[in-house]
């Protein structure tokens, strides 16, 4: 009798447990389906809150709009850019800057030499004399040389500031190199103008070529 008693009390207990279950699965699975009754809401705050859509009209705010501007002079993290030579290559007085404001290191000049070859290369050639391969099988208007008398007077900023914006047939590349690849881009610029023009006093005495009288 105890043993029939036992099992009518876990038979009573599973039953409700089981047919709750049951209610659960139906309802999940009919959860999507096209109904014409009101869904129940345990918690409604959720899904009817005050808030606004982008785009939408206010009536909290003057100018009826519910897409409110930055505050005047915010500036994003990471996007303050205060140093003006060094994010655009122009100095505070318009001027392109002179000489790289990144430390020379020969660090910088082998990273500007990975970016050249990869960027720069295919049209300005591996040597900077405007011979790269897309230049010379395509057709295209050759870029200047580096090694020509006006670039080797031009000034660093010079070469940021076409790195980012392009000129003529070439386009900008300051979503392709950040900031301080361009300069370092540039310290290998110049190390490639030193290869070909560099003063007798600067090259090693073993490695001079003496002229043939």
């Amino acid at each position: 009798m105890r043993t029939m008693a036992f099992s009518r009390r876990i038979v009573l207990l599973v039953l409700p447990l089981g047919l709750l279950g049951a209610m659960i699965v139906v309802a999940g699975c009919y959860q999507g389906q096209p109904s014409t009754h009101e869904p129940f809401h345990l918690n409604p705050n959720m899904d009817w809150q005050p808030k606004v859509e982008a785009q939408e009209e206010s009536d909290f705010f003057a100018d009826s709009s519910g897409t409110r501007y930055p505050v005047p002079g915010t500036v994003a993290r990471g996007e303050l850019h205060a140093d003006k030579a060094y994010y655009t290559g122009i100095d505070e007085k318009g001027d392109t800057v002179a000489s790289s404001p990144v430390p020379l290191t020969m660090e910088l000049v082998r990273r500007g030499q990975d970016r050249f070859n990869i960027y720069c290369s295919p049209c300005h050639g591996r040597a900077g004399d405007g011979k790269g391969i897309i230049a010379t099988r395509q057709g295209m208007v050759p870029p200047a040389s580096f090694h020509d008398p006006r670039l080797l007077g031009a000034k660093d900023g010079h070469f940021f500031v076409v790195m980012s914006n392009g000129l003529r047939n070439m386009q900008s590349y300051r979503h392709q190199i950040p900031v301080h690849d361009r300069w370092a881009i540039i310290a290998y610029i110049r190390a490639l103008q030193l290869s070909q023009d560099a003063p007798e006093n600067v090259v090693p005495a073993d490695k001079r070529v003496k002229e043939a009288n």
